[in-house]
C-alpha cells in the first residue's frame, strides 16, 4: 500500500501542501505561544502602564495573559462554522488557499505588536491564526480523503496527524531560548507561523480539487477525470469513475445539507451520535491536559527548570511517533481497532498515573512512574484518537453532508479544548491526585462506545458505507433505506 502511495508525486505533493498550511498550522501555533509567556506578561504589564500610567496587578496580568491564550481557541470555534460553507462554496483546495489570509494577518499583527506597543495586536492576532487553524483542522482530512484511492484511503487521510503532531515538535524547538524562545525574538516567534502559510500558497496551486467534489458538487466530469490523471498518473481509472458516478446517481437531486439539515435527516442519525462522542471524546479524554500537567511532573521528577522546556519536547515527538505508525498501519488493523486500542491504553495510564500522582511523596520513584504514564498516554493517545477521529465523519457521511458534519466535529473539538482549559486548574485545585479520574472515565466511555456501536469502513467504498448506515438508521428495513438512494 506505501509503495502506491510513493509511487503518485501528484498525490504525495498534495498531502504535503495540504498538510503544511492545515492541521501542522495548528500544531504549531498551540506550543509557540508557551515558551514567550513570561516575556509577553512583562509586555503587557509595561505596555499598560506606558499606556494608562499604572502597572497591572499579578491577577490582571494573568486574566490578559489567559484571554490571549484562549483567543486563539476562540479563532479555531469559528474556523470550523465557517469551514462548511467555505468547503461548498470555494471547494476544498481553494478554502485551504482562502484560509491563510486569515493567518498572514495574525502574524503580521502579532510581529508588529512590540513595535507599535500594542498588546492588543497579539490578542487579535491569536484569533486570526485560530480561524486559520479552525478552517484547516476541518477541511484538511476532508480533502485528502476525498483525493484517496479507496485501498488507501486511511492511509492517504491520516496524513494529517504526523502533520499535526510534527507541528507540536517545530513549535516546541523553535520556541527554545537558544533559537526564538528569547526576550528579544519572542515577536518573530510569534510571526513564524506565515512560513507554513507561505509554503502552502506555493505549493498547494499545483495540486488539483477534489474530484468528488468537482464530479458530485460541481458535475463536471471532465474536471474529475483531468484531477484523477494529476493524483493517480497513468492508471486505469474505469472502476473508480464508475464508484464516483454511482455515488453522484444516489446523492443526485440534493444539495449540499446544512447545519439543521442533519439534525433533521433521520438518515443520518447513527453518524452524528458516533461525531458527537468522537469528537468529544478528543479532547475530554485529557490529552491536552496531560501536556499542561507534564511541566508540574517533570519538576517533582528532579528536573531542573532549565531543563523541562527540552523533556516537554519528547512529548510533542512521542505524539509524532505513533501518529506516524499508526499512519502506516490504518489500513491494516483498521479504524475501529485503533481508536479502541488508544482509548483503552488511555484508560490504563489514567490509572497508574493516579496512582502515582498519590504515592509520588511516600515512595521515591513514584515520580519517574508519572513520567512513565504521560509519555505511555501520549503514545496512547497518537496511536489512534488523534488521527483516526479526524478521517471518520468523512467516511461515514455522504458527500452533500460531508461539510456540515466537519463542522459539528469542528466545533466539538474546538468546544471542548476551551472547556478543559478552563476547567483543569479548578479540576487540579478540586481533585488533588486524582485529577485524572474525569479523564479515564471519558476514556473509558469512548473505549465503550467505539467497540459495541463503531463499525468498520476499512476497504469499503462511501456508497457501501452509506447503505450499511442507511440499514442501522432505518432499524433493519433495507426496502426503506434502497428507496432512499
Amino acid at each position: 500500500m506505501l509503495s502506491k502511495l510513493l509511487q503518485s508525486r501528484g498525490l504525495l505533493l498534495t498531502i504535503f501542501a495540504a498538510s503544511i498550511g492545515g492541521t501542522f498550522q495548528y500544531g504549531f501555533n498551540l506550543t509557540i505561544i508557551n515558551a514567550p509567556t513570561t516575556y509577553i506578561q512583562k509586555f503587557i504589564n509595561e505596555t499598560w502602564t506606558k499606556h494608562y500610567g499604572t502597572q497591572l496587578e499579578s491577577g490582571v496580568i494573568t486574566l490578559l495573559w489567559s484571554i490571549t491564550v484562549a483567543t486563539y481557541f476562540v479563532g479555531g470555534l469559528v474556523g470550523a462554522l465557517i469551514a462548511g460553507p467555505m468547503a461548498i462554496t470555494c471547494g476544498r483546495r481553494n478554502s485551504l488557499l482562502l484560509s491563510n489570509i486569515f493567518v498572514l494577518v495574525g502574524a503580521l499583527l502579532m510581529g508588529l505588536s512590540r513595535t507599535a506597543e500594542s498588546f492588543e495586536m497579539i490578542i487579535i492576532g491569536r484569533f486570526f491564526s485560530g480561524i486559520n487553524s479552525g478552517v484547516g483542522i476541518n477541511i484538511n482530512p476532508m480533502y485528502l480523503g476525498e483525493c484517496a484511492p479507496k485501498k488507501i484511503r486511511g492511509l492517504v487521510a491520516l496524513s494529517f496527524a504526523p502533520f499535526t503532531a510534527a507541528g507540536l515538535v517545530v513549535g516546541q524547538t523553535i520556541g527554545l531560548r537558544e533559537i526564538l524562545g528569547s526576550e528579544e525574538l519572542w515577536p518573530l516567534l510569534l510571526a513564524s507561523c506565515a512560513v507554513p502559510a507561505l509554503i502552502q500558497l506555493i505549493t498547494l496551486p499545483w495540486c488539483p480539487e477534489s474530484p468528488r467534489y468537482l464530479l458530485i458538487d460541481r458535475e463536471n466530469k471532465d474536471l474529475c477525470i483531468k484531477a484523477l490523471r494529476r493524483l493517480r498518473g497513468e492508471v486505469d481509472l474505469t472502476a473508480e469513475i464508475d464508484e464516483m458516478l454511482k455515488e453522484q446517481t444516489a446523492v443526485k437531486g440534493q444539495r449540499a445539507k446544512r447545519l439543521w439539515d442533519l439534525f433533521r435527516d433521520v438518515s443520518v442519525q447513527w453518524q452524528l451520535i458516533i461525531t458527537f462522542v468522537l469528537g468529544s471524546a478528543i479532547q475530554l479524554c485529557g490529552n491536552d491536559a496531560t501536556y499542561s500537567y507534564a511541566v508540574y511532573v517533570f519538576r517533582t521528577a528532579g528536573i531542573p527548570n532549565e531543563k523541562i522546556q527540552y523533556a516537554t519536547i519528547g512529548t510533542g515527538c512521542s505524539e509524532f511517533i505513533t501518529a506516524l505508525t499508526s499512519n502506516l498501519f490504518v489500513e491494516r488493523i483498521g479504524r475501529r481497532m485503533l481508536l479502541l486500542g488508544g482509548y483503552s491504553s488511555m484508560v490504563v495510564c489514567g490509572i497508574l498515573f493516579t496512582i502515582s500522582l498519590t504515592l509520588q511523596d511516600k515512595i521515591t520513584w513514584m515520580p519517574f512512574l508519572s513520567m512513565a504514564c504521560i509519555f505511555a498516554s501520549i503514545l496512547s493517545f497518537g496511536i489512534g484518537p488523534a488521527g483516526v477521529t479526524g478521517i471518520i465523519p468523512m467516511e461515514i457521511f455522504d458527500q452533500t453532508a460531508r461539510p456540515a458534519a466537519y463542522m459539528i466535529n469542528g466545533s466539538l473539538f474546538w468546544i471542548t479544548l476551551i472547556i478543559v482549559g478552563m476547567t483543569f486548574p479548578f479540576i487540579v485545585g478540586g481533585l488533588g491526585s486524582f485529577c485524572y479520574v474525569p479523564f479515564l472515565s471519558f476514556s473509558f466511555l469512548a473505549a465503550l462506545f467505539i467497540g459495541f456501536f463503531l463499525p468498520e469502513t476499512k476497504g469499503k467504498t462511501f456508497l457501501e458505507i452509506s447503505h450499511e448506515f442507511y440499514e442501522r438508521n432505518f432499524k433493519g428495513q433495507p426496502e426503506q433505506a434502497e428507496t432512499r438512494l
